[in-house]
């Protein structure tokens, strides 16, 4: 076209025709290409990164989460927002600290143990109770129930629940064979929370409430002979090392929350917030389709490693578990108030 236009230039009267043609080609050229640069500007500055963190492996039920939902939410929002993760506490914060990382803007979010929260709201705690919940079904029930008090406690700190995980039964790892309650005050024990610690302290255990890594630390340096926590938990960080006995005591199903920073959230446009809660709903069916043949996949694995599983547990250490555990649920449920309190006595029932 643009020799066409520049022939007829010797003649005053077509080059100023031309001379117009040309200008008006360039002029309607330039708004489009003003716009395809503004497109890609636009889309370049709408990335959003998250920096997400969790304290397990990888391989673990929280781990496996978190890969989970980074890879939904890239699906999902075509890459607009893209999840990073730490696995197996590689930035130094463990469960209890992942609020404050938040808000301080060290990480976006993060996938917590909800027990280590339940400094925040005392229901926070509620999936860690004593032999409360004894099946997936259960769980998944009472979770449901509790979700909104969880949600609403998060907020108030200013966080945004994801989605929630439900871990395996919580069992005893142990350096030993426990034969009779006189092998309890012998337990030098992790504990995952504030309210496992008073259990099993009443049940005459030296029971300390202490991060993953502070554990295997103790665990290394023979400070500690025993694990409360469940097959997930120990398989996973290769407890049999140390603890060649599980007991599976059913003392909780547990739960670890993923969530991330309310204003990271807000500051996302509504139709991209909308694929990331998909994206999280998806992630959360997709762990309790998981949790289905873990604990067989875990006994497995444990037994593969020489661990020796009692199941069920030897009747005089449940029976004395429970006796040491009333005092601490009455006291969480006078401070977790009506509503909390209303979905223990639902999941007592069942």
């Amino acid at each position: 076209m643009l020799p066409d236009l520049l022939l007829p230039m010797r003649y005053p009267a077509k080059r100023i025709r031309a001379t117009l043609a040309l200008a008006a080609l360039i002029l309607s050229v330039a708004p489009a290409a003003a716009q395809v640069t503004s497109q890609v500007t636009s889309q370049v500055a709408s990335q959003v990164i998250w920096r997400m963190t969790t304290e397990y492996p990888e391989n673990n039920i929280s781990g496996i989460g978190l890969a989970t939902f980074a890879s939904r939410v890239s699906e999902r929002t075509h890459g607009s927002v893209t999840v990073t993760n730490a696995f197996d506490n590689a930035l130094k914060i463990n469960s209890g600290e992942m609020p404050r990382a938040a808000l301080d803007g060290r990480i976006a979010g993060g996938d917590a143990f909800a027990g280590a929260l339940s400094g925040l709201d005392p229901v926070l705690g509620l999936s860690t109770l004593p032999f409360l919940v004894q099946s997936v079904d259960v769980a998944r029930a009472s979770n449901l129930r509790a979700r909104p008090l969880y949600e609403k406690a998060l907020a108030a700190r200013g966080l945004k629940l994801l989605y929630v995980t439900i871990w395996p039964a919580t069992g005893l790892w142990s350096e030993r064979s426990l034969g009779s309650a006189d092998d309890l005050p012998k337990l030098n024990l992790r504990t995952y929370d504030a309210n496992s610690t008073k259990v099993m302290r009443a049940a005459g255990a030296n029971a300390q409430f202490l991060p993953m890594d502070a554990a295997l630390a103790g665990l290394k340096e023979h400070r500690l002979n025993a694990f409360l926590t469940s097959g997930d938990g120990g398989a996973g960080r290769k407890l049999w090392d140390f603890l060649p006995h599980f007991t599976a005591i059913n003392y909780a199903m547990p739960i670890s929350i993923a969530f991330v920073r309310s204003d990271a959230f807000a500051e996302l446009s509504e139709p991209v917030q909308r694929e990331v809660l998909a994206a999280a709903a998806e992630t959360e069916q997709s762990q309790l389709a998981l949790l289905t043949h873990r604990t067989i996949e875990n006994y497995a694995r444990m037994r593969d490693n020489g661990v020796r599983i009692v199941e069920p547990a030897p009747a005089f250490l449940v029976t004395e578990l429970r006796k040491a555990a009333t005092d601490t649920i009455a006291v969480w449920e006078t401070q977790a108030g009506a509503e909390a309190t209303a979905i223990v006595e639902w999941a007592r029932q069942q």
